[in-house]
């Protein structure tokens, strides 16, 4: 059906190929696909495909519906049981293949998410089990209160005042800052100083699920939806009556944030695939690390959804704006961490506090914490000093914003540098930023490019 070559091409891709012929026959699996249904390509070539998936049929099969059809599906989640009695889970675009203007076959490309919605599905299984069992000790974990959150500047003690404000209503909070500044500290300290404290608090980052699974997690789905789907609830079930923190909207899709907008204005939500409505009392908090106009500029969150959200808002400062706070946090995790690794209480130099205030932390305050449990582990002494500090934040003299995110960008290229073995592209991968712009601040700050 393709040349030798461009089956090599396959064999060599990250997600898997599905080949069938006109009389929906297995012609190619590759590698990966092999991988994924641990399958062998010479046990299934010229089988019938509902022969080697049992659980599916003509109907849920969607490389037999577009060599029926001839059109193109995209994006479906399937869940489905292979021959050997696995469950998989993929998300799938199926292509017709065609040839003088017939249908002589179907292509199937498949990303595995098998791993990812068992994870999910724990995850729904525990929160359930969360919520029913919400009055046992051992199970319930505790949540943050106000006099969790640290600090006595003006800046977060005028945050601290509109959230206390906050918990006394049932309106939706927006909250948005940078990574690390503490904003599930506060959405979690809102809900416990609330009327719904006693109820379920269920958080969701909306960054962290594949969007062709969110939705089901999020409404729930009932049998036959998709293909193996299950009857199970959603977080907005899960939390009726108590409060549904979603961090990183703006990763949720846009189509998503509609039924969303839907469930805060009437109440009301329906499972994925079914036909009956439900009425559930939630409390909505949502954050963004990134400024709400940003959002809105770059199109990431509906406005309709926004404005109905951002009823109560608040913005969380970054650390270096409370800089007079670094040193009770400072305190703070240096008491933590003693009782943690078992160590008495350590003091710190005053060069060394001063080093630590004067630094621009661009992580925020987890930032500091994982500075302060990293020298701790390593302290053999009762006092922290200058030269505990890590190189990045001692050599910064020039405490210029720019010079110490410089800085710090330095350490942490060179650092990851040596985890991924000078591997460019895994380093580039890991940092989130293109391969060409890594090759310029290697240049830039070590003098040299790396192949």
């Amino acid at each position: 059906m393709f040349d030798s070559n461009i089956y090599e091409i396959f064999d060599s891709l990250e997600d898997g190929i599905t080949i069938i012929d006109v009389k929906g026959r297995i012609v190619f699996l590759n590698k990966k696909a092999q991988k994924l249904d641990n399958i062998d390509l010479n046990e299934v070539v010229g089988r019938h495909v509902l022969e080697v998936y049992p659980s599916l049929s003509q109907r849920t099969s969607t490389l037999l519906n577009v060599l029926e059809t001839g059109n193109s599906i995209k994006d479906n989640t399937q869940s489905f049981i292979n021959f050997k009695g696995e469950k998989i889970t993929t998300v799938n675009t199926t292509l017709p293949i065609i040839k003088n203007d017939k249908v002589v076959g179907a292509i199937e490309i498949s990303r595995d998410l098998t791993s990812v919605k068992k994870i999910t599905d724990e995850l729904i299984n525990l929160k359930n089990q969360l919520t029913i069992k919400k009055d046992s000790k051992d199970i319930e974990r505790k949540l943050y209160t106000f006099m969790d959150i640290i600090g006595e500047s003006n800046e977060i003690l005028s945050v601290k005042n509109i959230a206390i404000k906050a918990s006394n209503s049932s309106s939706p909070v927006f909250i948005y800052g940078e990574t690390g500044v503490g904003k599930e500290l506060f959405v979690q300290a809102i809900h416990t100083s609330s009327s719904r404290r006693n109820n379920p608090f269920i958080a969701q980052n909306c960054a962290a699920v594949p969007e062709q699974l969110l939705e089901g997690i999020l409404f729930g789905t009932v049998k036959g939806s998709f293909t193996g789907s299950e009857d199970r609830p959603g977080l907005l079930e899960l939390a009726d009556g108590g409060t549904l923190y979603l961090d990183e909207l703006n990763s949720m899709p846009l189509s998503l944030q509609a039924k969303l907008l839907r469930v805060i204005q009437d109440g009301v939500i329906r499972r994925v695939g079914d036909i009956k409505e439900k009425k559930v009392d939630v409390r909505f908090i949502a954050s963004t690390n990134l400024h709400p106009e940003e959002c809105l500029k770059r199109g990431l969150i509906r406005k309709d959804l926004y404005y109905r959200l951002n009823v109560i808002s608040i913005e969380i400062p970054e650390l270096k704006k409370r800089k007079s706070d670094i040193p009770l946090l400072v305190k703070h995790f240096i008491e933590k961490y003693s009782i943690k690794l078992g160590k008495s209480n350590l003091g710190i130099s005053d060069d060394a506090m001063e080093s630590l205030i004067n630094y621009s932390w661009p992580g925020n305050i987890r930032e500091l914490e994982h500075t302060i449990e990293s020298i701790m582990n390593l302290k053999e002494d009762n006092l922290i000093t200058l030269n505990d500090l890590p190189e990045h934040i001692k050599a910064c003299k020039d405490f210029s914003l720019q010079n110490c995110i410089e800085q710090y960008e330095k350490k942490l290229i060179e650092d990851t540098l040596k985890i991924c073995d000078n591997n460019v592209s895994l380093t580039a991968k890991k940092l989130n930023i293109p391969r060409q712009t890594l090759q310029y601040k290697i240049k830039k700050y070590f003098g040299s490019n790396i192949k």
